[in-house]
């Protein structure tokens, strides 16, 4: 069972299931925020951030997914647009 340490002085001083992040100097969360990143892009940070202490390779491709459709965004806005409209509109 997974807990969550209620006596933490502050929340990124604890982490669930591992210390890929604490261990860290900067952790993704807090670069992402600091910098106005989106959700795709802090989470292009997380997982290359992340890959050798958790998933590996797996990881990358998360990474890779999350640029995928970045392009996608980037390359056809009114389309990429157009398809999230019918598909949280079905």
């Amino acid at each position: 069972m997974t807990t969550i340490k209620m006596d933490v002085p502050h929340p990124l001083q604890d982490q669930v299931d591992g210390d890929y992040y604490t261990k860290l100097a900067i952790q993704p969360a807090v670069y992402a925020e600091r910098n106005h990143l989106s959700y795709l892009q802090g989470n292009v940070i997380k997982y290359v951030t992340r890959y050798k202490d958790k998933d590996g390779v797996h990881d990358l491709y998360k990474a890779i997914h999350s640029i995928k459709i970045l392009i996608a965004m980037e390359e056809a806005d009114n389309e990429w647009k157009r398809w999230e409209h019918e598909i949280l509109c079905y």
